[in-house]
């Protein structure tokens, strides 16, 4: 196991730097230029050109992108063009918020949608799984920004049960953590409840056809026995994929939930970073979601071998 945990990460390398030159080179070639953004909307061309000059930014690309490669080799993402604070600490300052909403949603999700997609399959073709069903289909199809303004007026605005925007730190009080989460929590994580409720109906559905369950339920067994001890741990290697590959819909989703909600997080730093073209501070966001999606890929493959004995590494 160690030996192939060790494989896998340095498998990782060449992604990672494929992923590093694929953003290095998209956001040069995207349109608009922070030294245009910094020099104002009334500067000449020679002030455009001097920003440029300041910032390295006339030096050609093939150049910038090894000196940036050798500053991560060191460790460092570089310094933000805008507030010259090093990226590393901008990561670090917005970093609770996403680990707080991401995690939130993953419990909510995972909690519900297991559950839920157990169900359906067990009261397959009847009424409780039509249900189910139609929420999946409503639920995986409705963008997030949708669900979210949907909740706000609901909860925040005409029952005023819960916060509009804004998110509070746990050391200010745990309520009011919890609060300022509830909402972001349910917008993001209907899609992904969808998604999983979904694969485990289907997965269920493959494992109650098999012999093993018709032998249990024929002795009698009590039905949830069967359900939780029997069909659902062998039917846990799809869901737990699904839950992996999730992840990347959690990525994605936390950029757009953050700015509805106003949430200062990675995702509020990202559509901040876009618009004002600070590439350093775009190429370490982009980075370290790609490296928390590999991380989460890496833990969901060693989790195989702890659900399906015949998986060796």
């Amino acid at each position: 196991m160690t030996a192939y945990i060790v494989r896998r990460l340095f498998a990782t390398l060449p992604v990672m730097a494929v992923v590093a030159l694929f953003v290095f080179f998209l956001l040069r070639f995207a349109p608009g230029d922070p030294a245009a953004i910094i020099a104002g909307e009334d500067a000449t061309s020679e002030a455009i050109a001097a920003v440029r000059a300041k910032l390295g930014l006339d030096r050609p690309m093939v150049e910038q992108f090894f000196v940036w490669t050798l500053q991560l080799a060191r460790g460092d993402m570089g310094v933000s063009i805008f507030s010259n604070l090093p990226v590393t600490r901008l990561i670090s300052q917005r970093l609770e918020p996403t680990v707080a909403l991401t995690l939130s949603t993953l419990f909510v999700a995972v909690a519900m949608a297991i559950p839920i997609g157990v169900l359906a399959a067990w009261k397959a073709r009847k009424l409780l799984d039509r249900l189910v069903m139609g929420f999946a289909v409503l639920g995986f199809a409705m963008p997030v920004f949708v669900l979210a303004y949907i909740l706000i007026y609901f909860f925040a605005v005409k029952w005023q049960l819960l916060p509009v925007q804004g998110y509070q730190p746990i050391k200010e009080g745990l309520w009011p953590f919890v609060q300022s989460l509830i909402l972001p929590s349910m917008a993001l994580g209907i899609t992904y409840m969808a998604l999983i409720a979904r694969t485990t109906r289907a997965s269920m559905l493959e494992v109650l056809a098999q012999d093993y369950i018709r032998t249990a339920n024929s002795k009698g067994l009590a039905t949830n026995r069967v359900l939780l001890l029997h069909a659902l741990k062998n039917a846990a290697v799809p869901i737990v994929t699904v839950i992996g590959i999730g992840i990347a819909l959690l990525i994605s989703g936390v950029v757009i939930t953050e700015t509805v909600f106003n949430i200062p997080g990675l995702g509020r730093l990202t559509v901040d970073a876009v618009l004002k073209r600070d590439y350093p501070v775009v190429q370490g966001l982009i980075l370290v979601f790609a490296g928390a999606k590999v991380l989460v890929n890496l833990i969901i493959d060693i989790s195989y071998a702890f659900l399906d004995p015949r998986i060796r590494y």
